[in-house]
């Protein structure tokens, strides 16, 4: 176990010996503490004895089956679980996903990337585990160049001009910008705006998707902020930080429309 400067503890779960000492160096570099795990077993095993916050899960662990293992992880600790696998195909995802996973990397991968959704994820759990506590409401969430009035419901930018989003759209932002980092299927959003699950045939989800790309990403032949993942859905990528008042006057001036 390596001491920790961010006072988070990732225990990698992986068998590979080289692959998880990638893992373990690069999380150490970024100030996490790491614990190691190559077996369910182990995994189970330092999930009992050491206070972690967050997982990375290979999915092939020789005999050992990951989903299953995902799943008793999930029994004894609610903690943010991320697949790290070479497994790539859209439904070894999707699969992942449906049994507790909060987000999904294939191999190779860059440790920029990990890192990136490591701590979204974490951002994430802390951000809803304040709001459940009832410690802070979270009315105002910022992210990139905008600013998120949940309570009021409009979006604003930096200098005050309002972007004009219909209730659909601001539903949809709000559920990537609570859950940043985590791939969200076309099915679960579908049954968040409409209850009801997504069919194949249907492109209402990606529609509204791609109206939401173009007034709050403008400008970009590559979306930057909401990205596509092929055969699953769609990610949150900006960094998304709740507000408190911090910018004054601004939370309560009228917004501006933007034409």
């Amino acid at each position: 176990m390596f001491a920790d400067q961010t006072g988070k503890t990732v225990l990698v779960v992986e068998d590979e010996r080289d692959v998880r000492a990638s893992l373990r160096c690069g999380l150490q570099d970024q100030g996490f503490g790491v614990i190691e795990a190559d077996s369910r077993n182990k995994a189970l095993d330092m999930i009992r004895r050491h206070p972690v916050d967050l997982v990375t899960l290979d999915l092939c662990l020789g005999s050992d089956d990951g989903l299953d293992l995902a799943r008793d992880l999930r029994e004894l600790r609610n903690v943010p679980i991320i697949i790290v696998t070479a497994l790539g195909d859209p439904q070894d995802r999707v699969r992942g996903l449906e049994n507790g996973a909060d987000d999904y990397i294939t191999k190779p991968f860059h440790f920029s990337e990990i890192a990136m959704r490591i701590n979204a994820v974490l951002r994430r759990y802390e951000l809803e585990a304040s709001a459940s506590t009832g410690t802070e409401t979270l009315p105002m969430l910022d992210f990139d160049h905008c600013v998120f009035d949940t309570r009021r419901r409009f979006v604003r930018k930096r200098d005050g001009r309002h972007i004009d989003l219909t209730e659909t759209e601001l539903r949809l932002l709000e559920l990537f910008i609570r859950h940043p980092g985590r791939v969200l299927s076309r099915d679960e959003i579908s049954l968040t705006l409409r209850g009801q699950a997504w069919s194949p045939l249907d492109r209402t989800i990606d529609g509204h998707v791609a109206r939401l790309r173009r007034k709050i990403d403008p400008g970009h032949e590559e979306p930057l902020l909401i990205r596509s993942v092929r055969g699953v859905g769609y990610v949150f990528t900006g960094e998304v930080v709740p507000e408190e008042g911090a910018d004054g006057q601004a939370h309560d001036a009228a917004p501006v429309q933007d034409h």
